[in-house]
Order: C-alpha cells, then sequence, then structure tokens
C-alpha cells in the first residue's frame, strides 16, 4: 500500500487537510457559542451547511469532473475552500460563519469526490489498497482536524479557519505541481450518479451508509455539547479527546478493516461492526452524566468507526461495475447528507427533551436502521462481497479441470 506513485501522495496529503475541516470546528463549538452569543443548535448549523452543501454537489461533482478533468477539479475544490475558511475566521456572527461554510463545502465536494476516484484509479496494488490509503487519509484527517482546533482554538476561536486556509494553499501547490494526469475527459451524463443510484447494490450502500452517517455525527457534533455541562469544554482539552477518537478510527481504518475483510465477506463486517458502535451510542446515552464514561466511548468510538468508513466505502466502490467517479458522486451524496441532518437534529433533540441522553439513544435508532438495509439488501451486495468473482474462479477451475 505505500508504494505509490507520488501524485497519489500528493492527493492524499490534501485529503486528510481536507477532512481535517469536518473536526476542526469540534472543539471550538463551545467557544464559537459564547463568542456570537449562539445557541447549541445554531452552532450544530456550522456542521450542517458545509455537509448538506458538500452532499448535493457531489452529486454534480462527476459531471464536472468528466469535462474539465480531475486535476482541474481538485484545484478549483482547494481554491474554493482556502478562499471560503479564511471568510469564515474573518465573521462577526455565527450566521456568516454559517454562510461560509457553505462555500466551503462547495469546495468539499468537488474535491473529496474527485479525489477518491483519483486515488482508486492512479493507485498502485488495486482498489481495495487505495481505498485504505483513502480512508488513512480521513481518519488522520479528522484525528489532527480537533487537535488543530484546540491548539490553534485556544488562542482564538477564528485560528483553525485561517489554519485550514494556509494549509489548504499547501495542498494546491502540492497537487499543482505534482499531479500530471494524460487520460483525455469521458463527459458522463449530468443525471448518471442518480441513475447510478438505481443499481440495487450500490442504492443499498447509499442508503445504509445515509443513516450511518446520521450516527457518526452524533458522536461527532453533538458529544462536545454532552461534555459541556460536565466541565468538559475549553478548545483544548476538546481537542484532546477528540485526536483520541480520530486515531482510534485511522489505526482501525488502515489495520482493522483489512484483518476483518480478510477473514469474512464485507457485509457481514457491516452486519457485526455496526451494531457493535451501536451498543457504544446506546452506553454514552445511559452514562451521560459522566465525563470519564463518555471520553472513553468516544474513543472506543472511533476504534468502530475507522473499520466502518473503509468497509462501506470499499462495498459502495465495489457493489457495480459503473465509472468509479459516478459510484463515488452517488454514493458520497447520499452520505454526507445523512452527516448534514444529525448535528441539528441531535441538538434540538436534547432541547425538547431535556436530556443530553436523547440524542444518542437517537443515533443507536438510526444504526439499527442502516442495520436492516444492509441485512435485507445483502442479495445485492455480491459483487462487492466478491461472491461473483468466487463463482467466475470456481467455474473456470471445472473447465480446466474437464480439459485436462
Amino acid at each position: 500500500m505505500l508504494k505509490q506513485p507520488l501524485a497519489v501522495w500528493a492527493i492524499a496529503f490534501a485529503a486528510t487537510v481536507s477532512f481535517m475541516g469536518i473536526g476542526l470546528v469540534d472543539p471550538i463549538l463551545p467557544a464559537i457559542a459564547e463568542a456570537t452569543h449562539a445557541t447549541p443548535t445554531q452552532t450544530s448549523l456550522l456542521f450542517t451547511t458545509y455537509l448538506l452543501v458538500t452532499g448535493f454537489a457531489m452529486f454534480f461533482t462527476s459531471w464536472v469532473s468528466s469535462r474539465i478533468g480531475a486535476r482541474k477539479t481538485l484545484l478549483i475544490g482547494l481554491a474554493v475552500i482556502v478562499v471560503f475558511a479564511a471568510l469564515a475566521g474573518s465573521s462577526a456572527t455565527v450566521w456568516q460563519i454559517i454562510g461560509f461554510r457553505a462555500g466551503w463545502g462547495l469546495g468539499n465536494a468537488l474535491f473529496i469526490s474527485t479525489a477518491l476516484a483519483s486515488i482508486v484509479g492512479a493507485a498502485a496494488g488495486g482498489a481495495a489498497n487505495a481505498i485504505i490509503l483513502y480512508e488513512a487519509a480521513l481518519g488522520v484527517g479528522l484525528a489532527v482536524g480537533p487537535l488543530v482546533g484546540g491548539l490553534l482554538g485556544n488562542v482564538s476561536w477564528r485560528g483553525p479557519f485561517f489554519g485550514t486556509a494556509v494549509l489548504m494553499a499547501v495542498a494546491f501547490v502540492a497537487i499543482a505541481t505534482m499531479l500530471r494526469t494524460k487520460d483525455k475527459p469521458q463527459p458522463t451524463r449530468l443525471s448518471a450518479p442518480f441513475r447510478g443510484l438505481a443499481v440495487p447494490g450500490l442504492r443499498v450502500m447509499a442508503i445504509a451508509a445515509l443513516f450511518y452517517n446520521m450516527g457518526f455525527f452524533v458522536l461527532l457534533a453533538y458529544a462536545p455539547f454532552a461534555l459541556q455541562p460536565l466541565g468538559v469544554s475549553d478548545a483544548l482539552t476538546l481537542g484532546y479527546v477528540f485526536f483520541g477518537w480520530g486515531f482510534a478510527l485511522a489505526i482501525t481504518s488502515v489495520f482493522g478493516a483489512p484483518l476483518l475483510t480478510r477473514r469474512l465477506r464485507r457485509s457481514v463486517v457491516l452486519r457485526i461492526v455496526i451494531p457493535l458502535y451501536a451498543v457504544v451510542l446506546l452506553l454514552a446515552g445511559i452514562l451521560h452524566t459522566s465525563a470519564t464514561a463518555l471520553i472513553v466511548l468516544i474513543v472506543v468510538g472511533g476504534l468502530f468507526l475507522g473499520i466502518l468508513n473503509t468497509v462501506l466505502t470499499e462495498c459502495s466502490m465495489e457493489a457495480t461495475d459503473l465509472p468509479r467517479g459516478v459510484a463515488s458522486s452517488a454514493y458520497s451524496g447520499v452520505r454526507f447528507v445523512g452527516g448534514a441532518i444529525a448535528p441539528p437534529l441531535a441538538s434540538w433533540l436534547a432541547d425538547v427533551t431535556g436530556t443530553t441522553a436523547t440524542p444518542f439513544f437517537f443515533g443507536v435508532l438510526v444504526l439499527v436502521v442502516s442495520t436492516l438495509v444492509i441485512t435485507f439488501g445483502r442479495k445485492h451486495l455480491a459483487r462487492a462481497d466478491g461472491i461473483e468473482e468466487d463463482r467466475e474462479q470456481e467455474g473456470e477451475e471445472i473447465i480446466v479441470g474437464a480439459i485436462d
């Protein structure tokens, strides 16, 4: 997996910085709420606008990249992120930050969806190794993002935004100088990702990822507010907590997921690990009055999320024979929409019920739905599980045996 072309490492680095933007605001959510006099629900919209725009825009990124090429799409996405991250750091109100995070999400969509397809297409060693590398970049980005957010946020809540703008500018230079593509763009139809969702295998994975990502962002976006009344609210402490979470996620995405998928079919891994993550959220809801318990459960949750992110992405990319860009746009679009729904809904549920436990129980519910979708749709995941390949190989062995 490590023996990759320089261009692949350039994309992986840029992807790491891009994913830092997701967890970057986590440690500074309480600080932003205090500085701008915003409620937790309003502050959670920093995730929602970012992810909602990212999700919807991803449906069209394959159409864009298939016309102007992957390299130009990546560079445009990075440039947009640099501009809007800097503008977010210059904001005076929470609504300005929310708006600029939406623009940030547009750049993120152009970059992330194209980056996944580009890494899979350019990496050595096959799609599985490429996806592991991509998810490793995701894990490292999610780990480093909260830490950088905590360190810079300890000085000012504006610091993480300006820091991201600088790092994305570095990533822009890396892609511009290291990525050279000779392939001519092959235009795809604007409706291709939507038509792709009509393919049963991809549709099952997209719906499962929709509900799974809601459970993912319940932990990522709401946990800081659950820790706040327990005395854990400063940016640096939250940065360390979510660094542990992201580090655990990165480790299992690289080592845990391949270990399990070598022994079990991908759909089986998902049906086992999603319920285990649901147990983590269930315990978080039960033990929501203990800061120590919540911190431990956040980190443990990262272990399961690393496995799930990698296996879900592998399944979505292998479930059909659609072009990588189309499959990535369709799957990623639906997945990010799920992430956009969860943060404000979690905060609203906590406000309505008057307890920080409710959002975690809601997370359990959506994870149960995700598990049921995969369970009842597993017949459409034969290609993702490698069953079709196994049958082809068996057929070849029978023919060879007959000839001998």
